[in-house]
């Protein structure tokens, strides 16, 4: 069985640090409680890393990895990731979901 990789990048309306930092404490509230989750980090982008290949056009990085499609699919119709959604909507400026199959390390 696969893991399923899914992989969220959101560039934000306010580009502040503030917004920025807010934006990820919401990931951390609303995105790590549901069941089937492997592994879970959020963070900013690391703007020192500016090399011809790094992508820098987002500011908050989301990463989950389930523990199957299922559990993945479930997480999508979930009501706390609907709230994640409902209140910061607002303040995406895009985003952009990377979902990829894994195999088990071990």
């Amino acid at each position: 069985m696969s893991l399923l990789i899914h992989n969220v990048f959101f560039r934000l309306k306010d580009r502040s640090e503030a917004a920025v930092t807010a934006m990820t404490a919401a990931c951390r509230k609303y995105l790590t409680v549901q069941p089937g989750i492997a592994y879970f980090t959020a963070g900013p982008l690391a703007k020192d890393l500016t090399r011809d290949v790094n992508v820098t056009d987002w500011d908050v990085a989301l990463l989950v990895v389930f523990a199957d499609r299922a559990s993945h699919d479930l997480y999508q119709d979930d009501p706390t990731h609907n709230q994640f959604i409902a209140e910061n909507k607002a303040n995406w400026d895009s985003v952009r979901v990377f979902d990829s199959l894994a195999e088990r390390p071990f």
